[in-house]
């Protein structure tokens, strides 16, 4: 009998693990029935690797762990004992994966709007508002001096109005629901003519073709993917045309001959054919960036001052507030919106609602906004401060740590993105680090083990931590990370 066989017959039994004293701790911890699942797991990828060692030890390759448990032959070898304090770790390690929950995460990743890490955190004043309607009652659908029955939109409806000059406003849970609302009020059985150069994929598969067919708005496309000429749009005007529809390509670039129409001169068909005309803008910016040096985005107040009748956009991008999505223009075309049934179905809660509040309060006054709103500050963190946080992670290191992980500050570009101003690089800073002993891969899953969990890029087998999308108070968190996933001798 073999050693692997040997090691199968000490394996320990279900009930053996849970009663053994370190299972127990786990047992506190998690629902019993999910830390009985867990040891199965792992013991069923025990047997499986040693099962496959011992039967083809020379050609085989490593086995990389079972589905469901994840054992590895890094976790277990030939020469390692199978007892609770061994495989205390790896049943821990199997009860994390199924409790993954969302907590507060580091992005070192240099892109501001991540999708994946949440996209625009939230103002101080943001999370404030929020706590206040949670911890009690609040007034969400009240007027609290006539004591009457309120709408619960009404105080962002007028915070929109105020800050771009809408008539009228409405907030439902993003940008997509904003178009589709908008789209199946003033185009359902109608034709919408949109250009074939905007019909973009929003993000997650989410095409505007499908959002248009979904409305029950018949898509009618015109121009080329390249060049849509202001003829285009007269020539496809019939007496079923409902809506001239222009999207904004916030995700991506046509550049090199090219030619779209100007949102007035399609306002003014649209007044001259009584045909209203929609912008779906995306990103939602609400201050002129160019004044900062940053690339040209389109605004809101600029849509509303063209003239549009309806303009839809995200609260959770360039806006930098909660997720939703706002439909802002001319009263009687929004007021027919409100009344959609389907309004309902995509309204949003008091949570939405109180953030947002919050946010849109600080772009009253623009140097606030540009202070308070992490994304706006973000974006505009002069270089030398990027440069200073590396430096202050780096001054935090050991030598050993120094040496060990090839430690250096170089220059790149952070991103914007979460779908907004596309192949638009940053100016910044990055700490280098990488390790003879391991590659990329490994240090970045270390990184993202460590609590709070650290999320940088991997680039030509360097990991790349960019300080532009990192707060202070993180600066010290991260040195002792490093500390820990270093290699040192």
């Amino acid at each position: 009998m073999n050693t692997n066989q040997n090691i199968l017959r000490s394996i320990p039994s279900v009930n053996e693990l849970i009663e053994s004293p370190e299972i127990l701790k786990l047992t506190g911890m998690y629902p019993r029935p999910l830390v009985v699942e867990a040891v199965r797991e792992v013991l069923e990828d025990v047997r499986q690797l040693l099962l496959r060692s011992t039967a083809e030890p020379q050609q085989s390759p490593p086995y990389q762990g079972g589905i469901k448990g994840g054992v590895e032959t890094s976790d277990l070898s030939q020469n390692t004992d199978i007892s609770p304090q061994r495989l205390y770790p790896l049943i821990e390690r199997v009860l994390r994966q199924k409790f993954c929950s969302i907590e507060h995460a580091i992005n070192a990743t240099g892109i501001i709007l991540h999708t994946g890490l949440g996209r625009a955190p939230l103002a101080e004043e943001a999370a404030k508002q929020i706590q206040d309607a949670i911890k009690s009652f609040c007034t969400l659908e009240i007027e609290k001096y006539s004591g009457k029955r309120g709408l619960r939109y009404h105080s962002v409806e007028q915070l929109v109005c105020v800050l771009t000059g809408a008539e009228s406003a409405l907030v439902v849970n993003n940008n997509a629901a904003a178009v589709l609302l908008a789209l199946d009020t003033l185009a359902r059985g109608k034709e919408a003519l949109v250009s074939r150069s905007q019909l973009v994929e929003i993000g997650g598969s989410f095409r505007m073709p499908d959002v248009m067919a979904k409305s029950g708005a018949i898509m009618g496309e015109v121009g080329t993917t390249n060049k849509t000429y202001l003829k285009d749009y007269e020539n496809a005007i019939t007496e079923n045309t409902g809506l001239i529809l222009k999207v904004h390509q916030s995700n991506f670039k046509i550049v090199g001959f090219t030619e779209t129409v100007d949102l007035k001169d399609l306002v003014a068909l649209g007044q001259t054919r009584n045909i209203p005309v929609m912008y779906d803008l995306g990103s939602g910016a609400l201050i002129v960036l160019q004044k900062y040096g940053l690339p040209y985005e389109p605004t809101v107040q600029e849509s509303i001052k063209a003239g549009v009748d309806v303009v839809t956009f995200s609260t959770d991008k360039l806006l930098g507030g909660p997720q939703g999505g706002i439909i802002a223009g001319k009263r009687r075309f929004v007021d027919a919106i409100k009344k959609n049934p389907l309004t309902r179905a995509l309204r949003v809660g008091k949570l939405t609602i109180a953030a947002l509040e919050a946010t849109l309060r600080l772009y009253l006054e623009e140097g606030l906004a540009l202070n308070k709103i992490p994304v706006l500050k973000m974006m505009l963190t002069p270089l030398d401060d990027v440069e200073e946080r590396c430096q202050g992670v780096i001054s935090k290191l050991s030598s050993e740590t120094k040496a060990s992980m090839n430690i250096s500050i170089i220059n790149g570009f952070s991103e914007m993105g979460g779908g907004s101003m596309p192949g638009e690089g940053i100016p910044t800073s990055l700490i280098s680090l990488c390790s003879e002993k391991t590659n990329a891969e490994e240090i970045a899953a270390r990184l993202r083990e460590n609590i709070p969990p650290i999320f940088a890029r991997i680039e030509q087998n360097r990991v790349l931590m960019d300080m532009r999308t990192v707060y202070d108070e993180e600066v010290e968190v991260i040195a002792k990370a490093l500390e820990k996933v270093s290699f040192k001798d």
